[in-house]
């Protein structure tokens, strides 16, 4: 339900000086039309107009750790992409016009409005967990657990599709891929996961975590409605009805979360967070609020992102941008480390005077 005190209007363009765009002149200047869901359609969007830089930096940092092409060809070479695909496809039913075709009139919605270069084959597990996810090496596909379908909205069902377009978009499904198979593998002791193969696991869930910020932008820019996601991140986060959760206490919560500036709060969000394949769902909603408020989002659907063929960044200026991400991050950290120091030294000194 939706908190009479809470104001959801927010001021997409604060970061940048412009005007919020409405619904006519989303993409005016760019010549695109709304989608048949009355979204703005984004033609020919880049990835990297959604990717956040820490995606970036993670992934750089995992592509350069020792040993990561070799664990990459054995477990590749081990099993192949065919049996790969038909154990993730074995037990679920592939959606169509015919077969889920609600969700498929969402699902072509949300391709249409990203214009995702293909429909990527679209499955439905019958699993209760409410999740869904992107898989594949050179042929992506996406697998939606019916879970999400009993406490989803459609407009909800159709942010998590478009997050998983966006993780296909962005090319992370090969190593989304992996990052799934070690987990079982080591998880049944197998020989082929050594400890080389054991460290780089660690590497890919921390570039996973990353990975789902970018895939959330995606989502965002789906269904165009932050109100739906960061509902939709309620309900995963917690479950229950719309009638019986407020998502107004939700945000209060990620942003309390995400302020508290305790020493030993921090240490145990980063214990928290490991062997974690997502990250938090309150660090999520903050993430993407920031984005939001940051004035990108309000750009993109005004038009104004980078297209697929466009010349990228320069690199050096794409390394300095992932780079500025993690340092924020680390010197917050160290702050507040630094903070609490204070805090318990002056303590020791006061109770040993006394």
């Amino acid at each position: 339900m939706t908190d009479p005190d809470y104001d959801f209007e927010y001021d997409y363009g604060a970061g940048d000086g412009s005007e919020k765009a409405d619904d006519e002149g989303r993409g005016a200047g760019d010549g695109h039309g709304p989608t048949g869901s009355g979204r703005a359609a984004l033609t020919g969007i880049s990835s990297r107009a959604w990717e956040h830089p820490a995606d970036r930096a993670a992934l750089a940092a995992l592509r350069g750790l020792p040993m990561f092409d070799q664990v990459l060809r054995a477990l590749f070479g081990f099993f192949g992409e065919k049996p790969i695909r038909l154990a993730f496809q074995a037990n679920a039913v592939r959606v169509g016009p015919n077969q889920f075709p609600r969700i498929w009139q969402l699902y072509t919605e949300v391709c249409d409005t990203l214009d995702a270069p293909a429909r990527y084959p679209l499955f439905v597990s019958q699993t209760p967990v409410v999740n869904a996810g992107a898989y594949g090496m050179k042929e992506p596909f996406i697998t939606l657990n019916s879970g999400s379908l009993e406490l989803l909205s459609d407009d909800q069902v159709a942010y998590v599709l478009g997050h998983e377009v966006g993780h296909v978009m962005s090319d992370h499904v090969l190593y989304r891929t992996m990052t799934t198979l070690l987990i079982q593998l080591a998880g049944l002791g197998f020989p082929i996961v050594g400890l080389a193969a054991r460290a780089i696991l660690v590497a890919l869930l921390e570039w996973g975590r990353k990975s789902e910020l970018s895939a959330d932008r995606a989502g965002l820019l789906a269904t165009q409605d932050p109100e739906v996601v960061m509902s939709s991140m309620l309900k995963m986060a917690g479950g229950g009805s719309d009638e019986e959760t407020s998502l107004a206490e939700f945000i209060r919560q990620a942003e309390e979360y995400r302020e508290t500036g305790d020493v030993a709060d921090q240490v145990f969000k980063i214990l928290n967070l490991l062997g974690q394949t997502h990250p938090f769902w309150v660090l999520r909603l903050s993430e993407l609020r920031a984005w939001i408020e940051s004035g990108e989002y309000d750009r993109v659907l005004r038009g104004d992102y980078q297209r697929r063929g466009d010349p990228d960044p320069a690199h050096n200026e794409d390394l300095a941008e992932a780079a500025d991400a993690y340092k924020e991050g680390a010197k917050d950290f160290m702050d507040q480390m630094a903070d609490a120091a204070k805090r318990v030294g002056g303590s020791f000194m006061d109770s040993f005077w006394k």
